[in-house]
Order: C-alpha cells, then structure tokens, then sequence
C-alpha cells in the first residue's frame, strides 16, 4: 500500500511539474509583423495595382487585398481576413494601398501568432514529457537498485535465520559483495559456521557421553549377572526359611538393576529418534519448491513435479534434501540428475551425482550413526545426514534408498501419497 502510495505521488508530482513548465514557457503572443516584410508586400501590390491577377507574392506573408468598396481584389492563400472587422478581430496587419497619391484600397497581412504559438506549445510539451520519462526512467531504476541490493539481500538474510532456527547449519548464505549487505551476510555466514563446529562438537561430546555410558551398563551387567547367581546359589542351599528370604530379596534385587541397566543401555544407544515429524497433506508444488531450496548451487536442473497430493513433514522433507545436496556438494562436487516418478502409493524423487559413488561393501553402513564412505578424507562432516534422513522418511511412511547409479551415487527419496 505504501509503495502504491508513493508511486501515485510521484506522478502527481510529475504532472503537476510538466503543467507548471508549459505555464512558465506560455509565450507573448502580441508579436509585432515585420515591417520590412509588409512594406514590400505593399509596394508589390501598388505596382500591380492594375493587373493583380498576375501579381506575385515575394514575401513569407500572407495578405489579402480588397478594394474601398470591400470587394476582395486578391487573397495569396484562403482561410484570411476578408474584411477590415475580421482583420481588427483578428489583429491583421492593415496598410493603405496609395496609387497616384489616391488611397485605392487596403492590405490586411494575415496574423500567424497563433499558429507559431501552437508549433512552440508542442515542443515544450514534448520537451516536458520527455523530461518526465526520463526522470520516471532514473526512479525506476532507483527502485530496481534498491530492491536488488537491499530487500533481496534481506530475504535472503531471513530465510537463512529460518533455517538456522530450524537447526540446519548446513547450507551456507550466499554472499554478493556488491550488495549494502555484503559484509553482514559474510559475518551471518561465520556466524554459521561456527554453530555448526559448535554442534559437531556438541555431537561428539554426547556421543563420547553415550558410549561410556553404554560401556559401562555393559561392564555393570557382568557383575549384577555374578550376584544374581551367587543369590541363587545361597537360596538353594540355605536351610533357614530367614536366610532363603534374604537371598530371594538379594535375586529380586538383582532382576531389577539389571532391567534398570538395560533400559539405560538402550536408551544409550538410541539417539536422534526424538525429532519432532509430522506428516501433513503436501502439494506437488511445494515439492518443486524444496528441491529449488536446497540446490542452492544450482547444480541439477529440476524437472517438473507431476500434480499431486504428498502425505509428509514440509520442515522435515526439506531437511532430507537439504542433507541429500549437501553431501552431494561436499564428496562428489559435481552437477547433479535429478528424476520424479510417480508410482501407485508413493513420488520417487531420485539425486544422483557424478562422482564415482562408494564400494558396495559402504553402502547398507552410510545409513547409520557417525557412518561415512571412505571417500570422505578430511571433509568436515558428522556422518550423520543420510542417518536423520533416513529416519524422519520412515517416520513420514516413506523411505530413503541409497544405490550405486551409473556415474556416481544415488538418493532414492520415496514419499507416501496421499490417497
């Protein structure tokens, strides 16, 4: 609203600027004829007095000629003055026509002011016009200026908080230094990189925490096992109904840490399994939309989604790509084919990448927690992607198939259909 505002504004202004330009350029209109001009036409048409049929005009003028009488003798054009009441309306030039020394008649020099004052009229409207479009031309692209260098900078800048509070730490910010923004995404951007080294760390922290705590339910089990069957033992072989309720507490005792130690085991060893999913009706349009947010490098060209109803995460589901591009960026670093089939129950959205894939003996592990292909060297990385993927597609009643293809590995993403 406010930018029509502005808009309606600024061309009322401009209006109001070519109205008050063509006030101040209005010329005089009471210009004077040239005298040396109608002092020939005079003297041209005194010397023809007598055969002014044959006369000729030498002037630029435009006169008629009529007797004492009224009677029109000779006009150069029609559209004139034709009597002396017209000519005085009119503001003609009026001359005596002396032959012998004896008035004969009068010269009535046509008035062209009006005529050069329309010619000037349109020049300067043309002129203001041209003015206005050029400065409605530099506000266009003032505009155009501003909205490439500020609020698209700024959507930007509030689609990546979006993502950075959905907890993805994964896609950078795209950084354009000719932005007014520039620096800033550049800090948003360490910003996130260093949320994410924090999070790695974080990770292999609770990890660290969980396995010493799965090792030591696992070291636990071993002796509660030995007092368990020592309990046992004594039971068979006390004499005292006392001494064999004693054992039998000692035994009941022993059951329960040990249930308490495998609970605790468990609970160790299951992580990542308390993220929040829930599928909802998605249309196929929002699918093309996740696909063109993750690739953020655009590096697979995106064929069109098949109109349909999808039953999943929106959140979720653009994690699951977002960790798909990512990892394809990060080991294979190569453009990307990507396929949309529709099949009876599901949309198979298939990302394979040209780089080589893994050995077959890698591929039923990279599903699994801190698992990575031997091809991933130094790169950063938790090994944990196709891990939450695969686990929030499960959640959504979908599933996550990773295949060699036939240039590099491949990403089969099956979502449920809603039927």
């Amino acid at each position: 609203m406010k930018n029509r505002l502005f808009f309606c504004g600024l061309l009322l202004s401009f209006l109001l600027e070519a109205a008050v330009l063509a006030l101040l350029l209005y010329p005089d209109t009471d210009r004077a004829q040239d005298a040396v001009a109608v002092n020939e036409a005079v003297h041209t048409v005194q010397n023809d007095w007598g055969a002014l049929d044959e006369h000729d005009n030498h002037t630029a003028l435009d006169y008629v000629v009529v007797g004492l009488d009224g009677a029109v003798l000779y006009r150069t054009r029609q559209g004139l003055s034709e009597s002396l009441n017209a000519a005085v309306s009119h503001k003609d030039t009026i001359a005596d026509l002396a032959v012998d020394g004896a008035v004969v008649g009068k010269l009535l020099v046509y008035n062209d002011d009006a005529q050069i004052f329309e010619a000037k009229k349109r020049t300067v409207l043309a002129a203001v016009i041209a003015a206005v479009l050029v400065q409605c031309g530099i506000c266009a692209a003032h505009v155009w200026y501003i909205n490439r260098t500020m609020v698209k900078p700024f959507h930007k800048l509030q689609a990546f908080a979006q993502r950075i509070a959905d907890g993805n730490l994964d896609i950078p910010l795209e950084m354009d230094r000719n932005n007014v923004f520039g620096a800033f995404t550049e800090s948003f951007d360490l910003m996130r990189s260093e949320l994410k080294k924090a999070r790695i760390a974080q990770a292999r922290a609770n990890e660290s925490k969980k396995e010493l705590v799965a090792k030591l339910s696992h070291d636990i089990k071993t002796p509660v096992a030995s007092i368990q069957a020592a309990a046992e033992v004594g039971a068979a072989l006390a004499q005292e109904e006392k001494s064999r309720n004693h054992f039998a507490q000692i035994i009941q005792k022993s059951c329960q840490i040990n249930t308490l130690v495998a609970n605790l085991f468990s609970a160790a060893l299951e992580d990542l399994q308390e993220l929040s999913v829930t599928p909802a009706e998605l249309s196929g349009k929002e699918l093309g939309k996740l696909l063109a947010n993750a690739d953020y490098l655009h590096r697979a060209k995106l064929p069109p989604v098949p109109e349909c109803v999808l039953f999943a995460d929106k959140l979720r589901l653009q994690q699951v790509f977002d960790n798909l591009f990512a990892n394809s960026y990060k080991y294979a670093d190569t453009a990307m084919k990507v396929t949309i089939l529709r099949r009876e129950q599901e949309l198979e959205v298939c990302i394979e990448d040209y780089g080589g894939g893994v050995s077959d003996a890698e591929l039923p592990l990279l599903k699994e927690k801190f698992m990575r292909g031997s091809n991933a060297g130094s790169i950063e990385g938790a090994g944990l992607g196709l891990y939450i993927a695969d686990g929030c597609m499960k959640k959504m009643q979908g599933r996550l198939e990773i295949t060699n293809g036939a240039d590099g590995l491949a990403a089969s993403v099956r979502i449920a259909l809603k039927i």
